[in-house]
């Protein structure tokens, strides 16, 4: 099962020009995917550089035929037209979607700092082997408080899937809105995290979690990387490439953004996938955006 992630910058290249047939072919050059996740996708957003208030879920919908599309808004505001602009992540799947969750992320006062508000998109998907929660977020750039309550969100977002995966609730044959539905905690977590490798917010992330209240006391809550009650993320990087440091996903094409060369884009993956991890790569050669894609190849076949 292959999965692309991409900070695409609204189709924004190195070059400063918005070009959305430039990056479906970047995609589609890049071989083929089960799942793609975009972030900073527009639509009717005015005032975005070289942009001309695209609608860019549309236009990735029609460029993928074969995948549905799941789209999450952060930013949700009138397009001085009569009509609404957004700003956020879409999700394409060529495997079938389940259940479909847009979380909206935190975003703490923080005056000293620009912000803008932050979503994490999250689909059940039918993987080889079973249902998976695929979830593509774009966390906060400027300030670091924001970023770590958001990080602390999203962990969890991964105790509460966990804990409704085990102790599913009762559903009610007389309505479908309260019908048990898949939700697993296995999951991958992708997007751009605005945050290097070492640093406090991505180790944050990795912590494990807090065992359940109604946990035994002698059980290893955070086992790896089977049989965790409240399996973790872990960055997928390491577990293809050991301690070899992160290829970098932004600064090698000479946009305007960045200065230098580094990573924060990633693929997280929810302790028990670990053993599915086969590879992990940054796509460097394409400039069609200010950050590269990167692949993540899931096995059906754990171990």
């Amino acid at each position: 099962m292959r999965l692309l992630s991409w900070n695409i910058q609204w189709g924004r290249g190195a070059d400063g020009r918005v070009d959305l047939a430039r990056s479906a072919a970047a995609i589609r050059a890049a071989g083929e995917f089960d799942v793609i996740c975009l972030q900073e996708v527009a639509c009717k957003l005015a005032g975005l550089a070289g942009g001309a208030r695209e609608d860019e879920v549309a236009f990735f919908a029609a460029a993928f035929p074969e995948h549905e599309p799941v789209f999450g808004a952060g930013l949700d505001v009138p397009d001085g037209e009569g009509g609404r602009a957004y700003f956020g992540n879409l999700l394409l799947s060529r495997r079938p979607v389940g259940q479909v969750f847009r979380h909206l992320l935190p975003s703490p006062a923080d005056p000293a700092y620009p912000a803008m508000q932050r979503v994490c998109v999250e689909a059940v998907v039918d993987a080889p082997w079973g249902p998976l929660r695929v979830m593509s977020t774009h966390l906060e750039y400027y300030s670091q408080r924001q970023r770590r309550a958001q990080v602390e969100a999203l962990r969890a977002l991964q105790a509460q899937a966990a804990d409704l995966a085990r102790l599913p609730p009762m559903g009610k044959d007389a309505s479908p809105a309260f019908a048990a539905r898949p939700r697993p905690a296995s999951a991958v977590l992708c997007g751009d995290f605005n945050c290097e490798p070492g640093s406090d917010a991505y180790r944050a992330l990795q912590r494990p979690l807090p065992p359940p209240d109604d946990a035994p006391a002698n059980a290893n809550a955070n086992a790896h990387p089977a049989g965790a009650l409240r399996p973790n993320w872990v960055d997928a990087w390491p577990l293809v490439h050991g301690a070899r440091p992160h290829a970098p996903s932004v600064g090698l094409h000479g946009a305007d953004w960045p200065d230098r060369a580094y990573c924060c884009d990633f693929f997280f993956v929810s302790a028990d996938l670990a053993p599915r991890v086969r590879a992990l790569e940054v796509l460097a050669d394409t400039a069609a955006s200010d950050h590269q894609p990167v692949v993540l190849t899931l096995s059906s076949a754990a171990g």
